[in-house]
């Protein structure tokens, strides 16, 4: 007689549907970790014989990819012009799921993010700016007291973004609370909140290279209130080893930085939420 052994049901029928079970969503869990693992082992394949060929997947956060990223990749490309550079961008939440899942070789984020498995490594530091239209009562101020924030009206990025949760981390710092804030515009993007804070709609802080161009043509004018720096941070899994192609990319990330570092370690003193 054959040994019987129990069958893991792992789809329901629900009508004309089909749902993952409890231990549907546990294979496919494992099934995503077991294809992460040989697809890390095939670039390690194609990479023995030197960067010669082969792929590189980068997930960043959009400050990052639209305003910083950009110069070094094109560094990376001239450096090593066979190797596929595939960049996609999201919220700091999405890259680091990203990175998590192996969809990601390495990814950028500029806000702190949560997950056991990461590493986190600063590669540059940047400035948040609080910025508000021409004829906006707070434009033509000399002294802005903290407190004053909760009174205006908001366009922020949502929820989940770098940008986002720098700022509200600054706004607790400095004696607020973020949920008191009066958001009355979620965008999804920088260009988004820049735009409609140009047309005159309410207050919002933005990285300052995201800001620049609006302030230099008097779009935009910065209030008086000094928002603190903020550390952008390469992500990459802890227990997968990184391929040579985003060894490649961190390595000329550091020479450009100021003392021309020859490499960028995960980071010690990075905020333990982030870690």
């Amino acid at each position: 007689m054959k040994p019987h052994h129990p069958k893991l049901k792992g789809i329901d029928r629900v009508g004309r549907r089909i749902e993952l079970t409890e231990a549907g969503r546990l294979f496919l869990d494992e099934a995503r970790s077991v294809l992460a693992c040989a697809e890390a082992a095939e670039r390690a394949l194609r990479e023995i014989a030197g960067l010669t060929r082969g792929a590189l997947a980068v997930r960043a956060s959009q400050t990052i990819a639209g305003y910083w990223l950009p110069r070094h990749l094109v560094a990376f490309r001239r450096a090593y012009p066979l190797i596929d550079v595939r960049l996609s961008i999201g919220n700091t939440a999405q890259v680091a799921e990203a990175v998590l899942q192996g969809k990601a070789d390495i990814g950028f984020v500029e806000g702190v993010i949560e997950g056991e498995h990461l590493d986190l490594a600063t590669v540059a530091r940047d400035q948040l700016t609080l910025v508000v239209g021409p004829q906006h009562p707070w434009a033509e101020r000399d002294e802005f007291a903290a407190g004053e924030l909760l009174s205006g009206e908001w366009v922020l990025r949502e929820q989940g973004s770098g940008t986002r949760s720098a700022f509200e981390a600054a706004l607790l710092r400095l004696g607020g609370d973020p949920s008191q804030l009066r958001v009355v515009m979620e965008m999804p993007s920088n260009e988004a909140a820049r735009a409609a804070v140009e047309a005159g709609m309410g207050a919002t802080a933005l990285s300052a290279s995201v800001a620049a161009p609006s302030l230099e043509a008097g779009l935009l004018r910065q209030a008086p209130l000094d928002l603190p720096e903020r550390a952008f941070y390469a992500v990459s899994h802890r227990a997968r080893r990184r391929s040579r192609a985003a060894e490649a990319l961190l390595a000329i990330i550091a020479q450009s930085a100021p003392g021309g570092r020859s490499r960028i370690a995960p980071d010690k003193t990075a905020p333990k939420a982030a870690r």
